[in-house]
Protein backbone atom coordinates (compact mmCIF):
# COMPACT_ATOMS: atom_id res chain seq x y z
CA UNK A 1 0.00 0.00 0.00
CA UNK A 2 3.06 1.93 -0.20
CA UNK A 3 4.13 4.15 -2.64
CA UNK A 4 7.58 3.05 -2.89
CA UNK A 5 10.56 4.53 -1.06
CA UNK A 6 11.15 7.41 0.99
CA UNK A 7 14.27 8.47 -0.92
CA UNK A 8 13.41 10.77 -3.09
CA UNK A 9 14.19 12.10 -6.63
CA UNK A 10 15.56 15.89 -6.48
CA UNK A 11 12.37 17.03 -8.79
CA UNK A 12 10.21 15.44 -5.77
CA UNK A 13 11.80 16.09 -2.64
CA UNK A 14 9.17 18.45 -1.45
CA UNK A 15 8.12 17.62 2.60
CA UNK A 16 4.67 19.08 0.98
CA UNK A 17 1.33 17.79 3.40
CA UNK A 18 -1.12 18.69 1.52
CA UNK A 19 -0.70 17.42 -1.44
CA UNK A 20 -4.21 15.61 -3.82
CA UNK A 21 -2.05 12.07 -3.16
CA UNK A 22 -1.69 12.77 0.54
CA UNK A 23 -5.17 13.81 0.68
CA UNK A 24 -6.76 10.57 -0.51
CA UNK A 25 -4.54 8.68 1.59
CA UNK A 26 -5.40 10.36 4.23
CA UNK A 27 -9.61 9.42 2.96
CA UNK A 28 -9.16 6.56 4.51
CA UNK A 29 -9.17 8.03 7.89
CA UNK A 30 -12.30 8.74 7.45
CA UNK A 31 -13.39 5.56 5.56
CA UNK A 32 -11.96 3.49 9.11
CA UNK A 33 -14.14 5.83 11.32
CA UNK A 34 -17.09 5.41 8.90
CA UNK A 35 -16.43 1.03 9.17
CA UNK A 36 -16.81 1.79 12.82
CA UNK A 37 -20.11 3.79 12.62
CA UNK A 38 -21.77 1.47 10.04
CA UNK A 39 -23.60 -2.31 11.00
CA UNK A 40 -24.82 -2.26 7.46
CA UNK A 41 -23.35 -5.28 4.95
CA UNK A 42 -23.27 -3.42 1.64
CA UNK A 43 -22.13 -0.47 3.23
CA UNK A 44 -19.10 -2.64 4.80
CA UNK A 45 -18.46 -4.15 1.59
CA UNK A 46 -18.44 -0.68 -0.07
CA UNK A 47 -15.70 1.10 2.67
CA UNK A 48 -13.58 -1.62 2.11
CA UNK A 49 -13.82 -1.56 -1.68
CA UNK A 50 -13.17 2.20 -1.42
CA UNK A 51 -10.44 2.16 0.77
CA UNK A 52 -8.75 -0.75 -1.98
CA UNK A 53 -9.48 1.98 -4.27
CA UNK A 54 -7.95 5.05 -2.61
CA UNK A 55 -4.71 2.71 -1.77
CA UNK A 56 -4.10 2.71 -5.65
CA UNK A 57 -4.92 6.13 -6.61
CA UNK A 58 -2.96 7.86 -4.13
CA UNK A 59 -0.06 5.67 -5.09
CA UNK A 60 -0.58 6.30 -8.89
CA UNK A 61 -1.66 9.83 -8.25
CA UNK A 62 1.68 10.80 -6.38
CA UNK A 63 3.34 8.90 -9.40
CA UNK A 64 1.63 10.79 -12.49
CA UNK A 65 1.67 14.19 -10.40
CA UNK A 66 5.71 13.93 -9.39
CA UNK A 67 4.23 14.47 -6.03
CA UNK A 68 5.74 11.86 -4.35
CA UNK A 69 6.73 13.27 -0.67
CA UNK A 70 8.21 12.22 2.60
CA UNK A 71 4.60 13.11 3.89
CA UNK A 72 3.25 10.95 1.76
CA UNK A 73 5.20 7.52 2.41
CA UNK A 74 4.35 8.39 5.62
CA UNK A 75 1.03 9.01 5.69
CA UNK A 76 -0.22 6.12 3.11
CA UNK A 77 1.11 3.47 5.06
CA UNK A 78 -0.33 5.06 8.21
CA UNK A 79 -4.15 5.27 6.86
CA UNK A 80 -3.51 2.14 5.70
CA UNK A 81 -2.85 0.81 9.11
CA UNK A 82 -5.94 3.22 10.39
CA UNK A 83 -8.42 1.67 8.38
CA UNK A 84 -7.54 -2.08 8.68
CA UNK A 85 -7.11 -2.08 12.41
CA UNK A 86 -10.57 0.13 12.36
CA UNK A 87 -11.89 -2.63 10.66
CA UNK A 88 -10.51 -5.56 12.51
CA UNK A 89 -11.49 -4.67 15.56
CA UNK A 90 -15.29 -3.66 14.48
CA UNK A 91 -15.07 -7.58 12.83
CA UNK A 92 -13.69 -8.82 16.27
CA UNK A 93 -16.45 -7.06 18.18
CA UNK A 94 -19.33 -7.92 16.60
CA UNK A 95 -18.07 -11.90 16.04
CA UNK A 96 -17.07 -12.16 12.56
CA UNK A 97 -13.74 -12.95 13.15
CA UNK A 98 -12.01 -14.20 16.53
CA UNK A 99 -9.56 -12.33 18.33
CA UNK A 100 -6.33 -14.46 17.70
CA UNK A 101 -7.55 -14.05 13.55
CA UNK A 102 -7.00 -10.32 14.31
CA UNK A 103 -3.71 -10.84 15.86
CA UNK A 104 -2.85 -12.47 13.17
CA UNK A 105 -4.10 -10.08 10.94
CA UNK A 106 -2.39 -6.86 12.72
CA UNK A 107 0.77 -9.00 13.22
CA UNK A 108 2.53 -7.55 9.55
CA UNK A 109 1.49 -4.09 11.14
CA UNK A 110 2.91 -4.32 14.41
CA UNK A 111 6.14 -5.64 13.13
CA UNK A 112 6.35 -2.49 10.68
CA UNK A 113 5.82 -0.03 13.97
CA UNK A 114 8.36 -2.38 15.48
CA UNK A 115 10.87 -1.63 12.84
CA UNK A 116 9.90 2.15 12.59
CA UNK A 117 10.49 2.62 15.87
CA UNK A 118 13.72 0.85 15.85
CA UNK A 119 15.00 2.62 12.84
CA UNK A 120 14.53 5.86 14.45
CA UNK A 121 16.45 5.06 17.63
CA UNK A 122 19.45 3.09 16.36
CA UNK A 123 21.70 6.23 14.76
CA UNK A 124 23.01 3.68 12.01
CA UNK A 125 19.63 2.72 10.94
CA UNK A 126 18.03 6.23 10.37
CA UNK A 127 20.01 6.69 7.21
CA UNK A 128 18.29 3.72 5.28
CA UNK A 129 15.88 4.22 3.35
CA UNK A 130 12.49 1.76 3.36
CA UNK A 131 10.67 0.90 0.58
CA UNK A 132 7.65 -0.60 -0.03
CA UNK A 133 8.37 -4.32 -0.90
CA UNK A 134 6.12 -7.14 -3.01
CA UNK A 135 4.87 -9.06 0.08
CA UNK A 136 4.32 -6.69 1.75
CA UNK A 137 2.18 -5.41 -0.66
CA UNK A 138 0.68 -9.17 -0.59
CA UNK A 139 -0.17 -8.87 2.67
CA UNK A 140 -2.25 -5.59 2.30
CA UNK A 141 -4.39 -7.53 -0.67
CA UNK A 142 -5.14 -10.26 1.78
CA UNK A 143 -5.69 -8.39 4.66
CA UNK A 144 -8.35 -6.25 2.51
CA UNK A 145 -9.82 -9.81 1.26
CA UNK A 146 -9.91 -11.43 4.65
CA UNK A 147 -12.06 -8.46 5.65
CA UNK A 148 -14.43 -9.09 2.84
CA UNK A 149 -14.99 -12.79 3.79
CA UNK A 150 -15.74 -12.02 7.37
CA UNK A 151 -18.23 -9.88 5.87
CA UNK A 152 -19.68 -11.93 3.07
CA UNK A 153 -18.02 -15.30 3.03
CA UNK A 154 -17.40 -16.33 6.69
CA UNK A 155 -16.37 -19.97 5.32
CA UNK A 156 -13.34 -18.13 3.85
CA UNK A 157 -11.70 -16.04 6.49
CA UNK A 158 -9.95 -18.49 8.31
CA UNK A 159 -7.81 -19.72 5.43
CA UNK A 160 -7.39 -16.36 4.35
CA UNK A 161 -5.92 -15.53 7.56
CA UNK A 162 -3.74 -18.12 7.64
CA UNK A 163 -2.61 -17.18 4.27
CA UNK A 164 -2.12 -13.68 5.75
CA UNK A 165 0.01 -15.28 8.45
CA UNK A 166 2.25 -16.83 5.78
CA UNK A 167 2.42 -13.95 3.89
CA UNK A 168 3.31 -11.78 7.29
CA UNK A 169 5.77 -13.55 8.75
CA UNK A 170 8.20 -13.81 4.58
CA UNK A 171 7.43 -10.18 4.46
CA UNK A 172 8.78 -9.93 7.76
CA UNK A 173 11.48 -11.81 7.21
CA UNK A 174 11.88 -10.32 3.74
CA UNK A 175 12.15 -6.26 5.44
CA UNK A 176 14.29 -7.48 7.63
CA UNK A 177 17.30 -9.32 4.93
CA UNK A 178 16.62 -5.57 2.90
CA UNK A 179 17.46 -3.66 6.16
CA UNK A 180 20.62 -5.95 6.92
CA UNK A 181 21.65 -5.58 3.07
CA UNK A 182 21.22 -1.96 3.15
CA UNK A 183 23.01 -1.60 6.54
CA UNK A 184 25.55 -3.22 5.05
CA UNK A 185 25.66 -1.33 1.90
CA UNK A 186 25.72 2.30 3.84
CA UNK A 187 27.75 1.68 6.46
CA UNK A 188 31.08 0.82 3.66
CA UNK A 189 33.12 3.24 3.30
Amino acid sequence: MSRGATSFTPASRGSTLWTLPNAVSMSRVGLAAAFLATTETNSRVALVAAASFTDVLDGWLARRRNSVSRWGALLDPIADRAFVLAAAATLVASGRIAPLECVVLLFRDVMTVIGFITARIIRWLRPIAFRARPLGKSVTVLQLAALLAAILRPAAVTPLVAAVGVTSVAATVDYTMLLWRERDRTLKP
